[in-house]
């Protein structure tokens, strides 16, 4: 109702300046008249109260708040500041400027957007145009294409940018503001745009259910071009624009005019559900009705496919007798094991011997598992494993690389390398069993250890001293050890010192296992 009471008096205002004689040309905004007094009555109920003559004080107006570029709340502005004005003394007070900032009377369908701050002066929107995105400088082409006067829309454009319009108000088809001129009051501008019909809408959300990508961007405070500029046109083009204002211009639009377009450009940069708001739709409406669609259109697609076949066999197919082929003959064991390649040293990087050792063991083991059906050394503890590993060091002798394998394997079997050293040679001696008469004394049956002791008298050795399955030298410098295999194992040591290495071959003959030692 105001809006329409603004209008007619506008136009009044108008035929009586022309009646008169006088020219249709608008007013400076400085200008006063009867007309334009009985204007100011018209505005009375939404100013709540008289408006000031044109000489009155500056009212307060509402400053802009400091929040960066478009607001994404709807809270009402910051505190108002208030301009110069003339003295107390010579001028009569003037009532506080109506805002409107109303943000406890939003809904789906009324927003509020607190007034944007004034803009840096090097600010272009990013790529020379007053707005950020492609949809929001479409908006401002189609303010510039419709318009009649370009001086006024770069009036317009500089007062956006100073930050002249106050907290503006989105509803469908109308944005409204009050837009700070010349005057000390501000004038009360607003901008239709026409809403779409229900058919259209349906064509629209149709189109946005189509393409889930389309409401992912909505969500996504984005405008699809397919979406914008599809069947239904969302944006507007030249003229589609219906600016108003209450100010005694009368171009299209006036510079107040222009700065509520130029700002509602921002707004839908932050937020392209504006548009929609502006075409009739709020963003919860929007959404609810994209939400129900895309179940609707889930449900016919889960309909219209044919039932998925169940995984699996018929019974009656598993069950049914049937006649396997042969298996194929195996193919044969490899003569030997297969040489691993050569690595390379590299700084930092492993020994390549020891690359090389455990590759080749590698392949023996898998070699005697093919040959066999089982692998040699599963049942070994860590430490007999560490032993063999050790064991298979080809070369006699501790050189560099022997003595950082030998220490790297005593230190995981939790052993010194002297004690990994001595056991290697008992391993090289007689393998598993030989590595078990070197740790574990053990006392054996009568029969072939007690025929062992006449055995050596005869062969004209002295007469060994016995202890479980041990026969040593009366000099201590000589032993030897009967196995579980029923094998004897010699060993030497400096005498008396009870250091006993492993030496020569394993014999089922005591007399035999000593061929070879030296000072029997």
């Amino acid at each position: 109702m105001e809006s329409a009471a603004v209008g007619r008096t506008t136009r009044t205002d108008a035929v009586q300046r022309s009646g008169k004689g006088g020219s249709a040309e608008p007013r400076p905004e400085g200008g006063t008249s009867a007309p334009r007094r009985d204007l100011s009555r018209l505005l009375t109920p939404i100013a709540q109260a008289p408006a000031p003559a044109p000489a009155e004080p500056t009212p307060h107006h509402t400053e802009p708040p400091s929040t960066p570029a478009a607001p994404a709340t709807r809270s009402t502005p910051a505190t108002p500041a208030t301009p110069a004005t003339p003295s107390a003394s010579s001028m009569p007070s003037v009532p506080p400027t109506p805002s409107m900032a109303s943000p406890r009377r939003d809904g789906d369908h009324r927003r509020t957007f607190p007034a944007f701050p004034p803009r840096p002066v090097d600010d272009d929107g990013g790529d020379g145009g007053f707005a950020g995105t492609w949809w929001g400088n479409a908006w401002v082409s189609a303010l510039e294409e419709g318009a009649l006067d370009a001086q006024r829309l770069a009036r317009g454009r500089g007062y956006a940018e100073r930050g002249h319009v106050d907290a503006i108000t989105v509803t469908p088809g109308l944005v409204l503001a009050y837009v700070q001129g010349s005057r000390p009051r501000p004038y009360r501008v607003q901008v239709r745009l026409r809403t779409l019909e229900d058919a259209d809408w349906e064509r629209f959300l149709d189109a946005a259910a189509e393409r889930p990508a389309h409401i992912a961007a909505l969500l996504d405070k984005e405008m699809p071009h397919a979406l914008a500029e599809g069947e239904v046109r969302l944006l507007p083009g030249p003229g589609d624009l219906e600016p108003q204002c209450n100010c005694p211009d009368r171009a299209h639009p006036c510079k107040h005019a222009a700065a509520l377009c130029y700002q509602t450009a921002r707004l839908l940069d932050a937020d392209p559900f504006v548009l929609l708001l502006l075409r009739g739709r709020g963003e919860r409406e929007v959404l609810d009705a994209l939400s129900r669609r895309s179940a609707a259109r889930a449900a016919r697609a889960a309909q219209e496919r044919e039932p998925a076949p169940l995984p699996g066999v018929r019974a009656t197919e598993a069950l049914a007798r049937r006649a396997l082929p042969p298996l194929p003959p195996p193919l044969p064991v490899p003569p030997h094991p297969g040489q691993p390649p050569a690595y390379p040293a590299s700084p930092g990087g492993p020994d390549p011997f020891a690359l090389d050792q455990l590759a080749t063991d590698a392949a023996a083991r898998a070699h005697a598992l093919l040959a066999t059906g089982r692998d040699p050394v599963a049942d070994l503890t860590v430490w007999q494993d560490a032993v063999r590993l050790a064991a298979a060091r080809p070369g006699s002798g501790l050189t560099g690389s022997t003595r950082a394998l030998y220490s790297s394997l005593a230190s995981a079997a939790g052993r010194t390398s002297p004690e990994l050293a001595r056991a290697v040679a008992a391993w090289r001696q007689g393998g598993f069993e030989g590595l078990a008469v070197l740790d574990e004394p053990w006392d054996p049956p009568a029969g072939r250890f007690d025929r062992a002791r006449p055995l050596l008298l005869a062969a004209d050795l002295p007469a060994f001293r016995p202890w479980r399955n041990r026969l040593t030298h009366p000099r201590g410098h000589v032993q030897l050890r009967l196995g579980r295999d029923g094998l004897w194992y010699a060993y030497e040591s400096e005498p008396d010192a009870d250091d006993w290495w492993p030496r020569g071959t394993p014999d089922l003959d005591p007399v035999g296992a000593l061929t070879g030692l030296g000072g029997q």
